[in-house]
């Protein structure tokens, strides 16, 4: 019989199923597991208010639009965060970022149930909170595990991710039949306060077991850097920021299309009066709860049984051809039938792959990165680049508008910008490889035999 310390317990043993997790690893990647669970679960409550709230206030194109002033106010919040982290340990930062956006969203919660009309207001702030939370989440578990610890681990972190996305957009989309949007607000509210809770939970034990350089790290606030300087004097960040652009702009065109549809579909079924307006909004609430259901069911399946075989058998760098390969197959078939039904179910592969496959791909392509990229580097590249995608996808939006473009020339321009998108994959596969593979070393003449020696002699 093996001894005990050599026996894995059964909760490493069920875990194994998502991901290699060792002992003496259980109980943190855990904690961290279930704060993305409860994050995710949040953000798709407001997600869906979201939805509700713009596209009955708005349209579909006002909500393309709205999408580039998140990088305009990106612009100096990034700034901004840098300084402070500049000069706080990562527990103060990361909960004094969420602190300050959960006031912010307690203002909309009292604004909006005494008849604010706030849906483009809100729509920004939910796409700055969304990329800025996330991605500190993501940087603090980066800060946490070393490479290889990362490639194992962030696969059940992620599993957490989709699993609290899936259930949190069937939530949204129950409460969402019988209260407004502002009930979800106030849902999510209480929801990121355990987040708060969790954080400071895992940063002390962790801290408490960290050896060395990496207990300092806990208490050492960053250096003074700025996000943008790290990007532009480093290829293998300024080519992952080039990737999220792309990326963005081909995803964001996608949710576009599928506005269009629904709203037609929305106005079809009640008319466009200011009588039908609440059905209106019930319906497109519905809708996108379910459909966000649906994304994030495929992204958990994908998450819990594709994501550590893939990161096993191909790698990190080979993972990131996967969700270009099939939004250019999704896009390739919308140029001939641009209609609801396929939309949406082609916009459920294409997201739930981005919510697991591509999403961890993207956060343990910073593992081989240094500290203080891990936190301004990537959220620069988190949020502003990522609003970045959404200003030049606001104004294909509005030349394809212009030129009066159907649904199939605008899934002509995302098969174009896919195409190049893959150009981007094979440059940072080119580029992590030379980052993490070990360099051989030249290989030493072989000594020559004795007699050859005395003969030189």
């Amino acid at each position: 019989m093996k001894p005990q310390s050599e026996q894995k317990n059964w909760l490493v043993r069920a875990l194994a199923v998502f991901a290699d997790v060792r002992p003496g690893e259980t109980a943190g990647v855990l904690l961290l597991t279930v704060n993305a669970f409860l994050l995710l679960a949040g953000y798709y409550m407001l997600k869906t208010a979201r939805e509700a709230l713009i596209l009955t206030q708005g349209g579909a194109e006002v909500k393309s639009y709205s999408s580039a002033g998140q990088a305009l106010i990106l612009l100096a919040l990034i700034p901004l965060y840098g300084a402070f982290a500049s000069k706080v340990n990562r527990k103060r930062l990361i909960t004094a970022t969420m602190l300050f956006f959960m006031s912010n969203l307690a203002v909309f919660y009292v604004l909006g149930t005494r008849g604010v009309r706030e849906g483009v207001v809100y729509f920004l702030w939910v796409g700055i909170f969304n990329v800025f939370v996330i991605s500190q989440f993501w940087a603090f578990a980066n800060d946490l595990y070393t490479e290889s610890q990362g490639k194992r681990l962030f696969p059940i972190i992620g599993f957490g991710s989709s699993l609290g996305a899936w259930l949190g957009a069937q939530a949204a989309s129950k409460i969402s039949h019988y209260f407004t949007p502002y009930t979800l607000m106030l849902t999510a509210e209480a929801v990121f306060a355990i987040c708060v809770a969790l954080i400071l939970i895992v940063n002390k034990r962790e801290s408490n077991r960290a050896r060395g350089e990496r207990a300092k790290d806990a208490e050492a606030p960053l250096s003074t850097e700025g996000g943008f300087q790290l990007i532009f004097r480093d290829r293998y960040l300024l080519l992952i920021a080039a990737l999220i652009v792309v990326l963005n702009i081909v995803n964001t065109s996608g949710e576009f299309l599928l506005g269009k549809l629904v709203v037609s579909q929305a106005m079809s079924l009640f008319g466009a009066g200011a009588e039908a307006a609440a059905s209106r909004q019930r319906f497109i609430g519905e809708f996108y709860g379910q459909f966000f259901s649906w994304v994030n069911l495929a992204g958990l399946v994908l998450q819990m049984f594709f994501v550590s075989r893939i990161f096993r058998h191909i790698g990190v760098r080979g993972a990131v051809f996967i969700l270009p390969s099939i939004a250019l197959a999704s896009y390739t078939i919308l140029l001939a039938a641009p209609v609801l039904a396929l939309v949406r179910m082609l916009k459920v592969l294409e997201n739930g792959t981005d919510y697991s496959i591509q999403n961890t791909t993207r956060q343990a392509l910073f593992l081989p990165t240094s500290r203080v990229a891990k936190y301004k580097a990537k959220a620069a590249i988190d949020t502003f680049f990522m609003r970045a995608g959404d200003v030049l996808q606001a104004g294909i939006t509005y030349v394809g508008t212009l030129l009066s473009f159907g649904l199939s020339d605008f899934a002509a321009v995302n098969v174009v910008l896919t195409l190049f998108w893959l150009g981007i994959a094979l440059c940072i596969y080119r580029e992590h490889r030379r980052r993490t593979d070990p360099v051989p070393e030249a290989v030493a003449p072989a000594p020559a035999p004795r007699e050859l020696r005395a003969l030189m002699a």
